[in-house]
């Protein structure tokens, strides 16, 4: 018969199997469950739900109803594991949350803006989720994570593409708006944004395979590539350039090798120069070349004038001062300017007051600060590699917050989750690489 201690014995060995301290890591507890067919629906789910997540054409979408599941199904099976450091960061967003249905009281339509803030909520426990299933078994779980996005991205690009050049005739009025490509996406602006991390994904699976397996990967890119430039949206634009640059420069600096560096800067500057071939041959088509002369100015209508973007955030400056208690979310475009701010951070100052925007600022910053210390330290560097992918497509977006509202952009969740999943994964090496096998879920274009 087997005593307490022995149970109590073999239950911590479970635990260590699974790669997790229960004195140590684990902040909640989860159930334990063996290996099953019901862990491999679950990493098939989760892997469902990313490759559905550029189908936005109407809301709530898909990957909406699947993220919900997730945030039931994995801490119920014991594949999340919430450390305090992820209690911390789900803690601060639940406080923006809550600053955010207190500014409701005040706006014109309370409800309109409550729901608005349960939106924001869903995502914040959904990228808490997904953070605690990253840290289950940081590099394997991260792959299948981006695997689905990967999928999801050449799939909304691919229909933005034959809509945008009318490839199959009719298809122009379902994959553009207002003569830009959107994809699957209701925006062009959110489909040129949600390109961005699959192209560093990209970019790092050229860097880290033999040059002969780099074919499908460079293909992948250019497609992207052709996809953020045929969405004409400025911001994308500056996200993709700024996360290549961030990408390479820390991928350069924790090279172990000059030999290493030397090889990255190399490979590196091949897809940039690939990248800009194609923007090239892209721009000897009149009407590609037109509208990328005409985006590319600050100096139109929509941007100038009391009325345009740049007046629109002097208002919400103003506001912002006068209300530390906030106005409540969408109330700004109701009540005072004929459209959203375009800064993520006055619009989480109006929408949460500043004690909710102050919290949203903070919460950004110390991702930075989170994801970097961990890129530098010597503990994480198994997984050193995807953290930097995942870190630089995170601060390109936080920077293309400046000049866009991008508090309901699932892919910044799925961003910040991944660092911070990564950062909080104890030290060493993959956990039980082979427990869940959720490479089989992936395709082998994916992995290195």
């Amino acid at each position: 018969m087997t005593t307490k201690a022995q149970s109590f014995a073999m239950r911590q060995m479970a635990i260590s199997s699974l790669g997790a301290s229960p004195d140590r890591d684990c902040f909640i507890h989860v159930p334990l469950v063996r290996r099953s067919t019901v862990h491999s629906l679950a990493l098939a789910l989760v892997w469902v739900t990313l490759a559905t997540s550029g189908l936005v054409v109407a809301e709530p979408a898909p990957v909406d109803l699947l993220l919900m599941g997730l945030v039931v199904l994995l801490p119920l099976i014991g594949l999340a594991t919430i450390t305090p450091g992820i209690a911390g960061y789900l803690g601060l967003w639940l406080a923006i949350a809550g600053a955010g249905f207190f500014a409701s009281i005040f706006a014109a339509d309370a409800g309109r803006a409550a729901l608005h803030t349960g939106v924001s909520l869903y995502l914040s426990l959904a990228s808490a989720v997904l953070a605690g299933f990253v840290i289950r078994s940081p590099e394997t779980h991260t792959r299948l994570i981006l695997d689905g996005y990967l999928t999801a991205a050449l799939v909304a690009t691919t229909a933005a593409i034959v809509g945008y050049f009318d490839i199959v005739a009719g298809t122009a009025e379902l994959f553009t708006k207002f003569g830009r490509a959107a994809g699957t996406f209701k925006d062009p602006n959110v489909f040129g944004a949600f390109l961005v991390a699959p192209v560093i994904y990209c970019l790092h699976l050229i860097i880290t395979r033999p040059l002969h397996r780099a074919a499908l990967p460079i293909l992948a890119a250019t497609i992207l590539t052709l996809g953020v430039l045929v969405s004409f949206s400025r911001g994308a634009w500056i996200n993709l350039a700024l996360a290549v640059c961030v990408y390479g420069c820390l991928a350069i600096l924790t090279a172990g090798t000059r030999a290493a560096r030397c090889r990255i800067a190399g490979l590196a500057g091949s897809v940039i120069l690939i990248g800009a071939t194609v923007a090239f041959m892209a721009m000897q088509i009149d009407k590609v070349a037109d509208l990328v002369e005409a985006r590319a100015t600050l100096s139109q209508s929509y941007d100038v004038g009391p009325e345009g973007r740049f007046g629109g955030q002097q208002k919400a400056l103003r506001l912002v001062a006068e209300n530390p208690l906030g106005i409540g979310a969408q109330d700004f475009a109701q009540s005072y300017h004929h459209e959203e701010v375009h800064n993520v951070y006055l619009g989480m100052a109006l929408n949460a007051g500043w004690l909710g925007g102050g919290l949203f600022l903070i919460l950004n910053a110390l991702t930075l600060v989170v994801g970097f210390t961990a890129i530098t330290s010597n503990s994480h560097a198994s997984r050193r590699p995807l953290l930097i992918v995942a870190y630089a497509a995170f601060a390109a977006t936080a920077f293309e917050g400046i000049i866009i509202d991008s508090d309901h952009w699932r892919h910044l969740y799925i961003e910040m989750a991944l660092v911070w999943g990564l950062a909080h994964a104890a030290g060493g090496g993959e956990t039980s690489s082979g427990v869940y096998r959720a490479h089989a879920v992936g395709r082998e274009i994916l992995h290195p």
